[in-house]
């Protein structure tokens, strides 16, 4: 089968591999109609590529048909039309009884200190082969895969996969009050939906926070107040002078490790990526080189009191935050990746929706084959032609 897979640093290709197989009886085999391209595959393409090895299958955000399934998967057939969650989780351990299934006990990388196994994102995370290729092995399929109707299209019903419950949790760790107020700091895939599923959800005011006129113009589309950072030089003093003088009720970090606007932590990621891997790994892990730009500025503009909800992802371990800031103001902070099957009962209606009240059907901006994987990644991670999220057919 074709698929996209890793060859160094800016090199991903898209070649033959062998075909998947049922290899535990809750496997299944699906075959993939349409897969995202995701700000987190970036890092891989970018800064944690020495956690990555040659021909390593990318991708995390697939939309498929079932092919094959193991004899202890009853839920799905094939046939059916699923789309596959990133986290891969078994439903029946302690983390994923109390609804945490990005930790899960089952798949845990308890060699690398980590929690459960995503597709398609380095050895640090199972190294199971991901969801840019024609079709993809399934682990725990007896509880993964959520089985969508016909109908609604690809474009919108991929979203369920990562973006749309990344963002729904983002929203939900915020704890905005009935009528309340968030700042979202980084309007790329996550950024533009959390900005709408919070405006959804009751927050009577969000404002957008980014650099890209694009990403700007678009959230303006959805009710979202933009703060164009090339346009201030203090942006978190606007939004006090927007909100009070006290700052929003919450703030969302929908950004991470690789904010724009950081040249001292950019410099130092690229440095890093330059050394052998042997060297890069414990660098990239130890330093603190994340860009906290973003960061910093989501706790600039949450009110004292207030709620810090960060998606980004980071990856220092000695990022030096602002802990007096954060003491002083009384912020509560959540963050992790989304358990993705927790939210999927709420977002099914909702995305399945002839109406589209989260707007998804203004999310995708390109739509490419799987062929063309490599222009694709280097569309998005330089921002170019518009691009805010892009998808591949394979």
């Amino acid at each position: 089968m074709r698929a996209v897979t890793f060859h160094g640093r800016r090199d991903v290709r898209v070649g033959d591999v062998p075909d998947p197989a049922i290899q535990e009886p809750t496997d299944a085999i699906v075959r993939v109609t349409t897969t995202g391209l995701c700000g987190s595959d970036l890092h891989l393409y970018e800064v944690l590529s020495m956690f990555m090895e040659e021909g390593d299958v990318l991708g995390h955000e697939p939309i498929g048909i079932v092919e094959e399934v193991g004899p202890a998967v009853t839920h799905i057939a094939p046939g059916d039309r699923v789309v596959v969650p990133f986290n891969i989780a078994c439903g029946d351990c302690f983390f994923c009884n109390r609804e945490l299934y990005a930790q899960c006990e089952t798949t845990q990388v308890t060699e690398h200190g980590k929690g459960a196994a995503l597709f398609g994102y380095t050895k640090l995370y199972g190294q199971v082969p991901g969801g840019q290729a024609e079709y993809l092995r399934v682990p725990q399929a007896h509880f993964g895969p959520i089985k969508v109707p016909e109908g609604p299209p690809d474009e919108r019903l991929v979203y369920l996969a990562d973006v749309a419950p990344t963002a729904w949790q983002a929203v939900e760790w915020a704890a905005i009050p009935p009528g309340g107020t968030c700042t979202v700091v980084g309007l790329g895939p996550i950024g533009q939906l959390a900005a709408r599923v919070a405006l959804h959800r009751g927050a009577s005011r969000v404002l957008g926070i980014d650099l890209v006129p694009d990403r700007l113009a678009m959230a303006q589309r959805h009710g979202v107040e933009a703060l164009d950072l090339r346009e201030h030089d203090d942006v978190a003093a606007v939004v006090r002078e927007r909100t009070e003088g006290r700052g929003t009720d919450a703030a969302i970090d929908a950004v991470g490790l690789e904010a724009h606007g950081s040249g001292m932590a950019k410099a130092l990621q690229r440095a890093a990526g330059m050394l052998p891997d042997a060297l890069a790994e414990p660098v990239t892990l130890a330093a603190g080189i994340d860009r906290l730009h973003a960061l910093r500025l989501a706790i600039d503009c949450v009110r004292r009191g207030g709620t810090l909800s960060i998606s980004g992802v980071y990856g220092g371990a000695l990022d030096p935050l602002p802990l007096f800031d954060l003491f002083d103001k009384g912020i509560q902070i959540r963050m992790g990746q989304a358990h993705v099957r927790r939210w999927t009962d709420d977002l099914l209606p909702l995305v399945t929706d002839d109406a589209d009240p989260l707007g998804l059907d203004d999310l995708t901006t390109h739509t490419l084959p799987l062929d063309d994987a490599p222009r694709a990644y280097e569309l998005f991670q330089r921002k170019e032609d518009g691009a805010v999220k892009v998808l591949l057919r394979p």
